[in-house]
């Protein structure tokens, strides 16, 4: 199975998101402080797993 870049960054920016939101709200209340973090949960793990590449398979590991 290959998965591109853009599906594994687009999965880890929702997960960063989602995981800053819940920590977030966990008083009813989200500030713009806790907003800003929010976003850039996401911006950094968009650029930051796009960056990185996936990693190679040999043919021993392909054939199994």
């Amino acid at each position: 199975m290959r998965i591109s870049s853009y599906a594994k960054s687009l999965v880890a920016g929702v997960a960063a998101g989602t995981t800053a939101a819940v920590t977030a709200v966990q008083d009813s209340v989200l500030t713009t402080g806790e907003g800003v973090t929010i976003v850039l949960a996401v911006l950094g793990a968009w650029g930051i797993t796009y960056a990185v590449p996936n990693r190679q398979t040999s043919t021993t590991q392909r054939d199994l």
